[in-house]
Formats: structure tokens, sequence, C-alpha cells
């Protein structure tokens, strides 16, 4: 599946926001993108710009495309609770997104990666799927074979000792277990996920 690789910082400037993690480039420039920056008188953004604008901001947070981002949206509808809460909790439960919160990879994309060069097992089986979808009690481990790359190692050393309620890390055995669904409380991403449940209901 094809994903974003052009420039973070352009998006993030453009959302004001660092949504791909710490940027330098963005604290130095946080004004909107292009040639006139925020010098440019801008127009008021109308109400659908708005919602989708969150919308694109989600979907960049979390490396997803449009045909998947709405198929994880359809299953959030369906499932009982809140629309805009269900949808952040099936995507905080990507493995991709796990791998990056775990500490064993330093970004989403890095974690994208190592599941799909099968870096990564859960429950003792190889799956080379980013979007795969962990439920409560499964156990996400670095595969024995590459327990020793550098990038791993370095990202575990590096990770920030911030924890999650809703995920435990060994950095010994290099592996954790996926406890439950986070409440939206305990996720910490800036995204009003309200705006993306009416962007869907027009």
């Amino acid at each position: 599946m094809a994903r974003y690789i052009g420039p973070k910082t352009k998006i993030a400037r453009r959302f004001k926001d660092p949504i791909f993690g710490p940027d330098k480039s963005y604290e130095k420039r946080q004004t909107p993108p292009g040639q006139h920056g925020g010098s440019r008188k801008r127009t008021k953004q109308t109400e659908y710009a708005i919602q989708l604008s969150e919308k694109q901001k989600a979907k960049y947070t979390y490396g997803v495309l449009e045909r998947q981002f709405f198929k994880t949206f359809e299953l959030a509808a369906r499932k009982k609770g809140i629309t805009g809460e269900n949808l952040l909790r099936f995507l905080e439960s990507r493995l991709d997104n796990t791998v990056f919160r775990l500490g064993i990879a330093p970004t989403r994309a890095q974690g994208r990666q190592m599941v799909s060069h099968c870096h990564i097992t859960v429950n003792g089986n190889l799956v080379n799927i980013p979007s795969y979808q962990l439920k409560p009690g499964d156990v996400i481990a670095v595969r024995e074979k590459s327990k020793s790359l550098e990038v791993i190692s370095n990202s575990v050393a590096a990770s920030n000792p911030k924890k999650f309620n809703w995920i435990t890390f060994d950095a010994n055995s290099l592996s954790g277990t996926f406890l439950a669904y986070p409440e939206r409380d305990q996720i910490p991403e800036n995204i009003k996920e309200q705006l993306i449940v009416e962007l869907y209901s027009k």
C-alpha cells in the first residue's frame, strides 16, 4: 500500500501542530507553508474545510490513506459506543502504531517499516501487516533474529519514559502487551474526532 513520503515539516506547518514528532525545522518556522506564509490575508474557513482538515490531520498522524481510513471509520461506526472515540481506539490499536508507542521504533513510519520487514511478532507469530488490529492480551515482541538491530536498540535506549496505561513493555526481552483499548483521555494526539464524524455523516 502507498504511503506519504513527502516533506513532513510542510505538513506539520499546514496543521500548526508537530504531528510527526519533535521537529527542529518546525520549531524555527511555524507559519503556514507557501511563499508568503502567514503574511497573506486568508479567508475564513468554511465548516466543511475545518472538518476536512481534521480528517487529513488524523490520516497523516497515523500514516493511513483514505480508503483504509474510511474502512476504519466504518468499523468504528458499527461498534457500540461513541464513533469518534472508537475511531481513535482502532487507530491506536494498529500494530505499527503500537510498535511506536512501545518505543521499539522512533516514529510510526519506522514502526510500519519494521512490521513490513518481518521484525515483529504477535503472540509468537510473525506478522508483517502494519494495519493488523491488536486485541487485549496480545503480546508484541521483536523477532529473536532482529533483537541485535542497531535501530531497535537505539530507539529503546532513547525512548521517552512516558508510560501508556493500555500497554506494558519489558526492555530486556523487547516485548510488550496490549492490555486494553485506550480511553480517549489517555490518547495524547490533538485530534478533534467529532469533526471527522460530522464530515462522514454528510
